[in-house]
C-alpha cells in the first residue's frame, strides 16, 4: 500500500481515489479468509460473491456499477467463464482428460453435483472448482433467458479453448481467432445479458463486430502485458507471425529487453491492438443506460492506459507492468460518460506518442492511427479506415458461426 501511495504522491486526485476505492472494496469484500472456509460459512450466493472478490477485485469492483436487476446474472457468467478458464490455464491438467471437459463444461454449469479437486494454478481458483456445485446452484435461479446465453457462450468458449490447447497461436487470424474465444465471445455474451435485461436496446445483440472487438481489445492488452508471466509458465500467446520477424526463439526478448528488435515487435503488436480501439468507441456511444456504460467503459479506460504503459517499454520482458493503483482508481471513480472516455483515450494517445522512437520501423503506420483514432475521438460517430479493418477470411468465418 506505501508503494502505491509513494507512486501517485505527485497525482493529488490518485491519492483521493485511491482511499475511496480502498474504502468501498473493504465494505463490499468483508470476507478475509481463504475460500475453503467461506464455503463452509456463507449462503450460495454470498460464496458467489465472496469468490468474486477473491479470483477478480477489479472485476468485483466494476460489476458494482451494473442494474441490480444484472449483478447476478453478470456474476454467475464471470465466475462460470472463470471455471472454464481455470481448467485450460493448468498446465499440470492432463491433456486427454482435459479437452473432452472443455467441450462438454456447458453441460455441467447447471449441476450441483459436479466438482473437480486439485485444478487451478492458485488457491482461489482451485476452492471455486472444488465447491462448483455452490454456483451451478445460483446458476439454477437465473431467468431462463440468462440461462441460455451463459450455456451458449460457455459451449463455444469451450469448444474455442479446446483447439487451441493442441495448436498455437502462429498466424495473425489465429491471433485473433484465439482472442475472440477468450474474451470477444464475453463481449458478445454481455451485449446479450444488456439486452435480454431490458437496459439495452435488443439491436445491440446484433452488433457482433464491435462487442467482439470490446473483448479483443482488451486480450490483446493484456497478452502483451502477461509475456514475462507467460514465458515463466511455458506458454506464448504472441502470435508467431509477428514475434519470428524479430526473433529466433521466443525468449530472446526476455535476454535483451532493451534491443531495437524486442522493442519493435513489443510495439508491432501494441500497432495491432490498437485497431480495435475505433470499434470500442463505436460500441460505447450506442449503449444508453448510464450503469450499463460504467462496467463496460471503465476496463476499457484501464486497457487504453495499461497499453500507454506497456508501449515502447522493456519492463515488458523483465516483469509484469501495471498502472498506478491510484491512476485505475482515479480511472475507476470519474469514467463517467463519453466524454470522460474520450479524454483519457486522448491522454493516453498522447502520451504513446511522446514514447513514439522515430527508428521504429512502424513509426510511420503508428503515426498514422494515432491521427485517424484522435480524428475518431474528436467525430460524432466512429469512421472504420481499411487499415482498422480485421482479416476478412477471419471476419467471415466469425460470422457465419455465430449466426
Amino acid at each position: 500500500m506505501l508503494k502505491d501511495i509513494y507512486a501517485s504522491v505527485i497525482h493529488p486526485r490518485e491519492l483521493v481515489a485511491m482511499l475511496k476505492v480502498k474504502l468501498s472494496s473493504k465494505e463490499q469484500n468483508r470476507h478475509h479468509e481463504p475460500l475453503s472456509k467461506l464455503a463452509l460459512q456463507l449462503s450460495d450466493k454470498a460464496f458467489c460473491y465472496a469468490s468474486l472478490n477473491k479470483v477478480s477485485r477489479s472485476f468485483a469492483l466494476v460489476i458494482q456499477q451494473l442494474p441490480d436487476k444484472l449483478k447476478d446474472p453478470v456474476c454467475l457468467f464471470y465466475l462460470i467463464l472463470r471455471a472454464l478458464d481455470t481448467l485450460e490455464d493448468d498446465m499440470k491438467f492432463d491433456t486427454e482428460e482435459k479437452l473432452p471437459l472443455l467441450r462438454n463444461f456447458y453441460q455441467y454449469i447447471g449441476d450441483e453435483k459436479w466438482y473437480m479437486k486439485d485444478v487451478g494454478d492458485t488457491h482461489d481458483y482451485r476452492m471455486l472448482l472444488t465447491h462448483y456445485p455452490k454456483i451451478a446452484r445460483v446458476f439454477q435461479t437465473l431467468d431462463p433467458a440468462y440461462q441460455d446465453v451463459i450455456s451458449d457462450i460457455t459451449k463455444k468458449m469451450g469448444n474455442g479453448m479446446a483447439d487451441f490447447s493442441v495448436k498455437k497461436v502462429c498466424t495473425l487470424e489465429e491471433y485473433d481467432q484465439y482472442c475472440h474465444y477468450v474474451a470477444g465471445l464475453v463481449g458478445m455474451g454481455l451485449s446479450d445479458l444488456f439486452a435480454v435485461s431490458g437496459y439495452e436496446n435488443d439491436a445491440l445483440r446484433e452488433e457482433l463486430r464491435i462487442s467482439n472487438s470490446m473483448g479483443l481489445f482488451l486480450q490483446k492488452t493484456n497478452i502483451i502485458r502477461d509475456y514475462h508471466e507467460d514465458l515463466f509458465l511455458g506458454r506464448s500467446f504472441w502470435p508467431a507471425e509477428i514475434w519470428t520477424q524479430y526473433a529466433s526463439h521466443f525468449d530472446r526478448f526476455a535476454n535483451a529487453p532493451e534491443s531495437p528488435d524486442s522493442l519493435a515487435c513489443l510495439n508491432h503488436l501494441v500497432l495491432d491492438t490498437l485497431r480495435h480501439i475505433p470499434d470500442c468507441i463505436n460500441y460505447m456511444r450506442k449503449l444508453t443506460n448510464k450503469q450499463v456504460f460504467r462496467f463496460c467503459a471503465i476496463p476499457q479506460v484501464m486497457a487504453m492506459a495499461t497499453l500507454a504503459e506497456v508501449y515502447n517499454n522493456p519492463k515488458v520482458f523483465k516483469g509484469i507492468v501495471k498502472i498506478r493503483k491510484g491512476l485505475a482508481s482515479k480511472l475507476m471513480l470519474y469514467t463517467n460518460d463519453m466524454n470522460a472516455v474520450i479524454k483519457s483515450f486522448k491522454r493516453f494517445m498522447s502520451i504513446m506518442i511522446e514514447k513514439t522512437n522515430p527508428n521504429d520501423p512502424h513509426f510511420t503506420q503508428l503515426q498514422y492511427q494515432f491521427n485517424q483514432i484522435f480524428q475518431l475521438l474528436d467525430s460524432n460517430s466512429a469512421v472504420i479506415t481499411p487499415e482498422f479493418k480485421i482479416h476478412k477470411h477471419y471476419e467471415n468465418t466469425l460470422m457465419a458461426e455465430l449466426k
